[in-house]
């Protein structure tokens, strides 16, 4: 069996999700880090996973991964190129962190959140009372200092790696969305690749997912712990309604298959 050896180029070394991703449906030997929202431009039934409060357990997220339904959606992907290489990485429970404290969702109203550019959380965001700002995560620091925006959307670990809780004080845990994501590479590539190889690579890819889930969760913990250490302020407010306003966005995206929503509401059961 041929080995296989795989190089690490993070910092979007090879370009963006969008340009990594053309690289591999051209054919090129590329894997990048993805999610569903990103894979909605491809297929649009799966941006429902990335919805605001589906769940807050991973597992029955990763169940759907596991299902008929996105059997079918992978098979999708693949006509039109792309190759799912795992789907059990779990990212984290994005979470808001502001200038301003956020107690209750009316405390969102007129706050400037950044959000990444994908429908989704540009929706979510806005079902809530705030107004998403979509830029790229290198600009949230000096935006954060220069008063263009008013709080950021993301998992603990980001909001701390980031080293935003420095400008914005008040961490409000949400529990908004939670954050599973996908490796993808081409399947020109892959369709190159033998049946041991692929075994190979996808046993390797799930077990890296496994190991997320583990580090995930305990880094999370730690970097609440340091981020309280540093003087933030964490707001546990009641969710109750910020989840019946974010909810509203299931009926704003008519290009899903009818029925979606319960379909899935159904396998997360």
């Amino acid at each position: 069996m041929a080995e296989i050896t795989l190089a690490l180029y993070p910092s979007s070394q090879l370009g963006s999700k969008q340009d990594v991703t053309e690289q591999a449906m051209m054919g090129m030997n590329v894997i990048t880090l993805s999610d569903v929202a990103f894979l909605a431009d491809y297929e649009p039934d799966l941006g429902i996973l990335f919805g605001p409060y589906l769940t807050d357990d991973p597992q029955k997220l990763f169940k759907i991964y596991e299902s008929d339904w996105f059997k079918q959606k992978n098979e999708s992907l693949k006509k039109k190129g792309i190759h799912v290489v795992m789907n059990n990485y779990l990212y984290g429970t994005r979470q808001i962190i502001s200038k301003k404290p956020i107690r209750t969702v009316d405390d969102l109203a007129g706050l400037k959140i950044r959000v990444p550019n994908n429908v989704m959380q540009i929706k979510a965001i806005q079902a809530m009372g705030a107004t998403p700002t979509p830029m790229p995560l290198g600009e949230v620091y000096p935006a954060l200092t220069q008063g263009v925006i008013d709080g950021v959307e993301n998992p603990i670990s980001v909001l701390q790696g980031q080293k935003l809780y420095e400008q914005a004080r008040y961490l409000t845990m949400v529990n908004y969305l939670t954050n599973t994501s996908v490796w993808i590479g081409g399947e020109a590539f892959f369709g190159t690749l033998s049946p041991e190889q692929l075994e190979m690579i996808h046993q390797t890819g799930y077990e890296a997912g496994v190991y997320s889930q583990k580090l995930t969760l305990e880094r999370d913990a730690e970097m609440l712990k340091t981020m309280q250490a540093a003087g933030v302020e964490v707001i546990y407010p009641d969710t109750g309604p910020f989840q019946k306003k974010a909810r509203e966005v299931y009926s704003q995206f008519p290009e899903w298959t009818p029925g979606l929503y319960e379909t899935i509401q159904q396998q997360l059961q």
